[in-house]
């Protein structure tokens, strides 16, 4: 159970707070459009593939930047840099929960098996991304906002505009909430030419691109409500959702990290829990 808990940590397995209730949204949202009843056995896989993705994407995150994090005041005490985890273990557990991933999505339809590699691309590649564009935050975006759409596409095994909205609307949310999330490594950053928005723009600027980011990523949720047709319920969790966002923006200032923790974490978990909660409601109460 020790050994279990040194690799839940190595990926921060709460971190799936972030996007799990969005897959969530995905997966009723689909059996809402099929107006079919809804399959526990593909529940559990939407799950399951959320859970072995995530762990793939963030055990490469660990082994690629294991020297970073070494050389990283903040970073240096995980499990790869303190020799918790060895980096060839680490690769190990990538490896095996990619092919479970792989795996679990043959048990829900042939698209999603057939697009299972491409999503493990777009979640692993991100690792790579600071080192070359300040869009990182967009590409770690990315990775989170397959959860609405892939799940949706478990139940349904087709496109749809309106979880792609939601899908957009996470990629703009997650990759506003990193740039204030990297505003902690700004000086290590800049001496080692690693990029980011902050880097890039200064503290300040990262801020204001932070909260217009994340107007864009509202704005989606507001236009997914009208072309989706939503209850009140809907909009009454998208409101909540607004309200926590610009508290997030409140809490954070350029020369005071100290509630860093508290807008990253914390105001982003309940705000996705929250949201996901009015909607699927919204789904399934409102006539």
């Amino acid at each position: 159970m020790s050994r279990i808990k040194d690799y839940f940590s190595l990926v921060k397995i709460h971190h799936t707070i972030f996007s799990l209730p969005f897959a969530m949204i995905g997966f009723f949202m689909g059996f809402r459009a099929m107006d079919e009843t809804i399959s526990w056995r593909i529940l559990v896989l939407v799950i399951l593939c959320v859970f072995f993705a995530r762990n793939s994407a963030m055990g490469f995150n660990r082994y690629v930047d294991r020297k970073i994090d070494k050389a990283n005041p903040r970073t240096s005490r995980r499990e790869i840099p303190s020799r918790i985890i060895s980096p060839g273990s680490a690769l190990a557990f990538v490896f095996v929960n990619a092919a479970l991933f792989i795996i679990t999505t043959a048990f829900l339809n042939n698209l999603c098996l057939i697009l299972s590699p491409v999503a493990l691309l777009v979640v692993i590649g991100y690792s790579f991304t600071k080192r070359f564009t300040a869009l990182s935050h967009f590409f770690l975006g990315a990775g989170l906002a397959l959860a609405p759409i892939g799940a949706y596409l478990a139940v349904t095994g087709h496109f749809s505009v309106l979880p792609l909205l939601y899908s957009f609307a996470v990629l703009f949310w997650t990759a506003g909430f990193d740039i204030i999330y990297a505003l902690q490594d700004f000086e290590f950053d800049t001496e080692h030419h690693l990029r980011s928005v902050p880097v890039m723009a200064g503290k300040r600027n990262a801020l204001i691109l932070s909260a217009l980011i994340h107007v864009v990523a509202l704005g989606l949720i507001y236009a997914a409500a009208i072309i989706g047709g939503f209850g009140w319920l809907h909009w009454t969790g998208a409101a909540i959702f607004t309200g926590l966002i610009i508290y997030q923006h409140l809490l954070v200032k350029p020369n005071d990290l100290s509630k860093l923790n508290l807008a990253f974490f914390t105001m982003n978990g309940i705000a996705s829990v929250i949201f996901a909660c009015f909607v699927i409601a919204d789904l399934y109460l409102v006539v």
